[in-house]
Order: C-alpha cells, then structure tokens, then sequence
C-alpha cells in the first residue's frame, strides 16, 4: 500500500497560489503557473507522466482543479531514430537529452522518466529529485504463437531451435544466449504497441518487454510468461519512475520530496552505482537489481559477453544507508572477476 502523501510546505504554497489565479480579484503572486511537466511523448511515457501527477495532487485536489500542472511533450532523438541501436547514435541518454536542454533552459520545469533509461550521470545543473515506487522490475516473454505450451521453469524451451527473436537490449540477448546459443536476434525497437504490432506480423518469433511498462498500460494479459531475476535479470532501474529538475530549484525538490519512495531511492541508488562504477551503457550487457527483504538491501549484478559466452553474477547485502557503497563494491568484484577482453569489446567503436 502507498503511504499517504503529506502537504509538505512547498506544495501547499504551490496550491495557495493555484487558489489565487482562480480569483480575479487577486492577481497571482509568487511561483508562475501553470508547473511544466515534460516527457516523452510515447504512450507509456504520458501514462507514467499523468501517474505522477495524480500522486502529487492527490492530497490537494485543489492543484489538479486549478490547473497547477501542465504536461508538455517532447520528441526524443530516441524516439524518432527506430532503425539504428541506440549504441550507434549516441546511448540511452538519447531519451532524455532534448527533455533536459528544455529542463535547463527553463521551458519546463520536472522531467518525468523511466530510470532505466536515463543515464548515470546527469547534464551539470540537473538532479534526480525523486523516485515513485517501484512496479514489478522484471523482464516478460511475449510470444507470437501464444498456443505452445510454456514451463515457466525453463521458459526458452518453448521457442523453437534458431527462432528469431526481435529484441534491442544487448541484457536481455547475452542472457538468453547463455542459455540458448542457437537463437537469432534482430533489431526491434519503438514503443510497446509497436512492438507488439511487428511481432503479430510476423517479424520474429518472440521479443522481451518490460512487466512494468505492461502493466502500467493495462496489457499485462499479452504476456506470456514472467522472467524470473535467475532467469533474467533485469536492467538497473526497470520499473522505477524517476523525476528530475534543476538543482537550483530547491522548491520544488521540497515539493517532490512529498511524494519520495525511500525504498525505489534506496535500491536504485545502489543499482546505478553499480552501472555508474562499470561505466555501463546500453552496448553494455550489465544487469542490476536490488531488493529491500527485512531490512536488508540485497543487490544482484551480472555482466556478460555480447554473445552470451562469458557471463557472471554475484550478489552483495547490508544496510538500505549504505546503498551507493555496495553497488560499487559489487561493480568492483564484478569488473575482477571479469576478463579484460569483456570490456574491451564494451569499448570498441
């Protein structure tokens, strides 16, 4: 269950103000309305966007009725290049990059995100103000003959030898190719629907989707089986929205800070530590996922090969406190426990 949100003192100055615009006899004072909330324009991106929302206006129906918020959309180079990965034109970042020049320029004031598509290390001026709770982090399986019969124990028994699948994450190819070296990949990106419209097609015999992303779109029923952490791990931050906004700000970081998750900034700080310390990108087949289990944060990291050949897990526990430190301690066992050649040929052009 979500904890309830508090009326912290920004937000409350921030409905007041919302409550003057509506009289005319008042003219409005203080901050400039409406706030500006930008994301992607994708439908899962305004489906996380207009959640957000919800969440901070929940305590105070008077910020939604006075329209205190307004959602602005943004067209990412991530977004319109579909046909290159996201390694040849410039990493994960691409999602978010036109989103914070607009951010550090003012023309918005939050930037709504999937965390596990922002990268580490944020443009100068810029901070990760909160995190929501986390949905289900793990991967999903989606089939385009839904009538094979499946066992989730070992759910890539089901395709059948050299199946094709449709897949833009290198993750999520070096694990299944660790356990299913005859399988074939291509390149297949662009939003859920999308996805899933190619693969009915007949573009590839199954790809991989995110369970949150599913879920938070209401087509959870398209999934066919759910991969378990053992058997695919998933991407550091999957299922967490993050906010961002200017460090400067520091009203609107006490406004956000209302509706903080403590356990999705816990785990995804010691998850992007992790990515952080092996310098991970999207060409990166590196896997983190952390968990709070009575009071213990426990953090599982894997890296691999592209071609599933090499691949390595280990797992580090202690305090929710010390979150930033184990995720780097985990990268560093990883990175000894790991070839030399693995990262170079993280690091070839």
């Amino acid at each position: 269950m979500n904890a309830p949100v508090l009326p912290s003192e920004a937000l409350q100055r921030v409905a007041a103000e919302a409550v003057r615009r509506s009289h005319a006899a008042e003219p409005p004072t203080g901050r400039k309305l409406p706030l500006r909330v930008g994301s992607r324009a994708s439908p899962l991106a305004l489906v996380q966007t207009r959640n957000f929302l919800t969440r901070l206006t929940r305590f105070c129906p008077v910020l939604r009725d006075m329209g205190a918020f307004q959602e602005y959309q943004i067209s990412t180079e991530g977004d319109r290049n579909l046909v290159q990965r996201l390694a040849e034109i410039g990493g994960k970042g691409l999602f978010a990059k036109e989103i914070h020049e607009a951010l550090a320029a003012g023309r918005i004031d939050f930037a709504v995100h999937s965390l596990k598509d922002l990268e580490t290390n944020l443009p100068p001026g810029l901070v990760l103000a909160c995190t929501l709770k986390r949905e289900d982090a793990r991967d999903a399986l989606i089939l385009r003959d839904r009538d094979v019969k499946v066992d989730p124990q070992h759910p890539y028994d089901c395709l059948p030898e050299g199946a094709l699948i449709g897949c833009a994450s290198v993750r999520r190819q070096a694990q299944m190719l660790h356990v299913r070296p005859d399988l074939r990949f291509c390149l297949l990106r662009g939003n859920v629907q999308t996805r899933l419209d190619k693969l009915r097609a007949g573009a590839c015999e199954a790809t991989l989707l995110a369970l949150a992303g599913l879920r938070r779109l209401g087509m959870e029923d398209r999934v066919d089986v759910v991969l378990e952490p053992d058997q695919m791990l998933p991407a550091s931050g999957q299922g967490i929205v993050g906010v961002t906004v200017r460090e400067s700000d520091l009203e609107l970081r006490e406004l956000l800070s209302a509706i903080e998750d403590p356990e999705a900034r816990a785990v995804s700080t010691a998850e992007r530590a992790l990515l952080a310390e092996l310098n991970g990108s999207c060409r990166t087949p590196i896997g983190g996922y952390a968990r709070i289990e009575n009071g213990v944060l426990k953090l599982s990291g894997m890296i691999a090969s592209e071609d599933g050949t090499f691949l390595l897990r280990r797992e580090i526990e202690g305090a929710p406190l010390e979150a930033a430190r184990l995720g780097t301690e985990l990268a560093d066992e990883l990175r000894r426990d790991t070839p030399a050649h693995i990262f170079d040929e993280m690091r070839r052009p």
